[in-house]
């Protein structure tokens, strides 16, 4: 192991104590948040795209097969963050993911009935999704839908003949699903790009109005976490705009603008105006004109340029996230370890759906072992109260098919809806939904899927909460001296453009805004990992502070520059979709 390098920027403190075990904890791990600001749509898009195929089956008798519509329905649940250009790309990719986890889970399941066998390959593909998931960074819901579609396939009765047509519906539900996600383009064709926009310009405002309070010691932490949040939403913003297609150019150029106005504010927070950062926000509702600042300032050029800049530079290619020395690895060992472990301890108990087990292991894995913890007593409690939930909504189910396919679309919703609060709060509804799915083939006892649920809960979180405890993360410390020494080189290559001995100072400066953002959930994950050698903190902290000087002095240079005011600005819109083209 290498020593750690002597930090440029010293600072002084306490020694770091040698490695020790963090405690777990308990408080707040069940309070409930605040609700995302788009948990709407995929709550609807999950419900139309699985209605379409549910009342046909329902039409023709065969909700038998309803499992497998399903799989391909739930992809509708993902990618409505992105820009409508990106999201067709990444709901295709989700659809192909899907069909491919369930067409490994149907081949197997028709080629043997030996339950360890199962259970193996359930493990390696939920490590697989787990780890696949991560490094696209598809977003929620993550890897858990694939997990449950093709963990609950691996244990469904198959032969060879039926695979084809199986699949077959697995890809008409996707269809389904990705219509019903790009059918929002119609109506609100810049709808994510202007909510990603709005983020920044909110989180930008809040920012201000905690630095300018930033006395005491809590205030500051409160500020540099302000911060943190700010530098996330602008670079996801910047990422927003750099994934939008070919269409809207004027829409485009006017949302970079703001962007820019929520990164000034970032970078130079004792100038910004909050209430003219939130009025901006505000008026990118729904579908009217983008607000357009009073001052469209000559430095805009050279940071839509910028933007044009990083547009024609290549792209992280997937399999280097997947090099040996990943982050993401440890994590995919937890996770198949602890759902190998979760599956085999069911088998042994005798119950008959050791993937329930398996899916909450899955379920649980998230950066480090407290966020991993955290989970697990969310799992635990939401599963717990979804059983009761069952037990009032089954009469209700088992009256007909019509009344369990709306009891199905209404906890789906329902889960959408508070899983964004609070994890536990939103598998109160997908307990009981998991449970009725069971019952498409035909009714059971609710007893008795009660009892193996709550089993099979506790056996998974158990078991998958002490493989990722097994399973240390060395290489979380190790990540964060990479995000630092990272977030050295871009501030140095900015450095260097503002000294004009190196490039253009608007890519150096987004770049260090990424290296930022990358160092900062790099030191998140590695505080939360329970055995753990001493964290650079105070390099941390000096690598932060000495970045976000060099982002206010490339600000400071930019809103310095003279120019042609207005009309200079355009022209830089225009050499900006330009270079788009």
């Amino acid at each position: 192991m290498s020593s750690t390098p002597p930090s440029p920027h010293p600072a002084s403190g306490p020694a770091p104590r040698p490695a020790r075990v963090r405690r777990l904890p308990l408080a707040g791990v069940l309070r409930p948040g605040k609700p995302s600001d788009i948990w709407f749509k995929p709550a609807c898009s999950v419900v139309v795209a699985n209605a379409l195929p549910n009342l046909i089956l329902l039409a023709l008798g065969r909700l038998d097969l309803v499992m497998y519509t399903m799989a391909g329905s739930f992809c509708a649940l993902y990618a409505h963050h992105l820009p409508y250009a990106a999201r067709a790309r990444a709901l295709a990719w989700v659809v192909a993911g899907m069909s491919a986890g369930v067409a490994v889970a149907l081949v197997t399941a028709s080629l043997t009935g030996s339950a360890a066998v199962l259970v193996a390959v359930g493990a390696v593909l939920a490590a697989a999704q787990k780890t696949l998931c991560d490094a696209t960074r598809i977003g929620p819901p993550g890897h858990l839908i694939f997990t449950f579609i093709s963990s609950a396939t691996l244990f469904a009765p198959q032969s060879l003949g039926q695979v084809p047509g199986h699949l077959a519906l697995t890809l008409a539900g996707g269809a389904v699903a990705w219509l019903v996600g790009m059918a929002p383009a119609l109506v609100r064709p810049h709808g994510p790009e202007r909510r990603a926009t709005a983020r920044a310009l909110r989180a930008a405002a809040a920012y201000a109005e905690v630095a300018e309070d930033a006395d005491g010691t809590d205030a500051g932490a409160a500020a540099e976490r302000a911060r943190a949040d700010a530098a996330g939403a602008v670079h996801a913003a910047w990422q927003s705009l750099l994934a939008t297609g070919a269409r809207g150019a004027e829409a485009r150029r006017a949302l970079a603008r703001l962007v820019v106005r929520a990164e000034e504010a970032l970078a130079h927070p004792a100038t910004a105006d909050p209430a003219a950062l939130r009025s901006w926000a505000a008026g990118l509702r729904g579908t009217g004109a983008v607000p357009r600042p009073s001052d469209v300032r000559p430095g805009e050029r050279d940071e839509l340029l910028g933007v044009a800049a990083e547009l024609a530079g290549p792209a992280v290619p997937l399999w280097r996230r997947l090099t040996p020395g990943s982050p993401l690895l440890p994590i995919a060992l937890r996770t198949a370890l602890g759902c190998a472990l979760a599956g085999y301890g069911s088998l042994a108990l005798g119950i008959g759906r050791p993937y329930w087990a398996l899916v909450t292991a899955a379920s649980l894995y998230q950066a480090n072992v407290t966020l991993t913890w955290n989970r697990g007593v969310q799992r635990v409690v939401g599963n717990l109260v979804g059983v009761l939930a069952f037990a009032a909504i089954a009469p209700f189910a088992h009256l007909g098919h019509a009344e369990l396919i709306v009891s199905c679309l209404a906890l789906a919703f329902g889960a959408e809806a508070l899983i964004s609060r609070n994890y536990w709060l939103g598998s109160v509804c997908v307990t009981p939904m998991a449970l009725l799915v069971t019952e498409f083939a035909r009714f059971q006892q609710p007893g008795e899927l009660i009892l193996d649920r709550v089993v099979d809960t506790l056996v998974g979180a158990v078991l998958g909460v002490a493989a990722a405890v097994l399973v240390t993360n060395r290489r979380a410390a190790d990540r964060i001296e990479e995000a630092v020494a990272a977030v050295e080189r871009a501030r140095e290559r900015a450095e260097a453009g503002l000294a004009g001995t190196g490039g253009a100072v608007e890519p150096a400066r987004r770049r260090l805004t990424a290296a930022l953002v990358d160092l900062r959930a790099a030191a998140d994950a590695a505080a939360g990992e329970w055995w753990q050698r001493a964290l650079p903190e105070q390099r941390v902290i000096a690598a932060e502070r000495a970045g976000h000087r060099t982002l206010a002095a490339t600000v400071r240079r930019q809103s310095g520059r003279s120019g042609q005011g207005t009309r200079s600005g355009e022209r830089a819109a225009d050499a900006w979709e330009g270079a788009r083209a």
